[in-house]
């Protein structure tokens, strides 16, 4: 999708720590939403999502950037210190000897279709990243991604892989973190091990 020369941008906001409490239930209206989507096929509850992000209000130096068309938010990406991470992704690195105190993670980057062709993935992650360096000690920005096989039956005809962008962006994969996370497929009876790859960017050095 290309933008729409008549059509104005959302704005981007940033919230952090407790405040972000105010913004769960979109978060997990736009997980639900987004990831049903292929590489993930997750197959989301609001009882699940209610859980997952409670450690966002719990994480003094969490970050939520959300985009805004109107009151309605229609995009939105989190992150948070990999310490208060779930320990699916903070043992690949505790296991490579990476000091997990020094790396931010970043976690969901969900955007309502309509609102595609904008650069508000890359104003995503520039949010995140400019957060990231402010708090002044860390190293490492992070996330990960699912990996699904390239003749998977759900995969769409016209889907691209983003790791085109996340480069761009100043990432690269890192194929000796590896870590796997369980949920449900659309369309499957339960919860499967799913293989995650993680990308690494430096951050700047903290003074």
């Amino acid at each position: 999708m290309s933008e729409d020369p008549g059509r104005e941008s959302p704005r981007i906001e940033v919230v952090t720590g407790a405040a972000t409490a105010d913004f769960l239930a979109p978060a997990a209206r736009l997980r639900i939403r987004v990831f049903r989507e292929f590489p993930y096929l997750y197959d989301g509850t609001p009882a699940y999502e209610e859980e997952y992000l409670r450690v966002y209000p719990r994480a003094e130096d969490s970050v939520f950037v959300l985009a805004r068309a109107g009151e309605d938010v229609v995009g939105l990406a989190t992150g948070l210190p990999l310490a208060e991470a779930d320990e699916e992704f903070r043992a690949p690195f505790r296991e490579a000897g990476f000091p997990v105190g020094e790396v931010f993670y970043f976690g969901e980057s969900v955007l309502e279709p309509a609102w595609r062709g904008y650069g508000i993935g890359r104003r995503f992650m520039e949010e995140r990243i400019r957060h990231a360096e402010g708090l002044g000690r860390f190293r490492t920005a992070a996330f990960c991604a699912v990996e699904r096989p390239a003749d998977h039956p759900l995969r769409p005809a016209d889907y691209r892989p983003l790791d085109p962008f996340w480069e761009r962006c100043g990432f690269r994969r890192h194929p000796e973190l590896r870590a796997t996370y369980a949920w449900k497929d659309v369309g499957e009876p339960a919860e499967t091990d799913k293989p995650m790859a993680f990308w690494l960017r430096p951050l700047r050095s903290p003074a």
